[in-house]
């Protein structure tokens, strides 16, 4: 048995995110993690309220990313959001539809962790296909 559920609504803190992402609007991103909280997006860091503002400001708002979601599921305690991303940043070496995986813990009312990444698809072996 698995403790994974699909297709459920986000939660407040993740829901305002995406909100505030689609709106540009920085303060109303760094609003909804907590002090102390981390994001790792492309396997960099940034910790705390003031870095996570300064790499809103500078990767989100300021290439006017947009997020649109095409799934959601939680996973033992994490949320777990598949977003179509678009913006005015690099797109060099990229696929026509980007999809971003935000891996996100809440704390209380607001976001402590989130952790960003373009996955791949898994190999069929993964899925036990004959053959693979």
């Amino acid at each position: 048995m698995t403790d994974t559920q699909s297709g459920a609504a986000l939660p407040a803190p993740v829901a305002e995110f995406v909100s505030a992402v689609n709106r540009f609007d920085a303060a109303g991103i760094a609003a909804v993690f907590t002090e102390d909280a981390l994001v790792n997006d492309a396997r960099r860091e940034f910790s705390g309220r003031p870095a996570i503002r300064r790499w809103v400001e500078r990767e989100i708002t300021g290439d006017k990313v947009t997020m649109n979601v095409s799934e959601v599921r939680f996973h033992r305690g994490a949320v777990i959001v598949d977003a179509v991303i678009d913006g005015e940043y690099d797109k060099t070496g990229l696929p026509d539809v980007v999809v971003l995986t935000h891996y996100v813990a809440i704390a209380g009312d607001q976001i402590a962790q989130m952790i960003i990444i373009r996955n791949e698809p898994a190999p069929a072996w993964a899925a036990g296909e004959a053959g693979a």
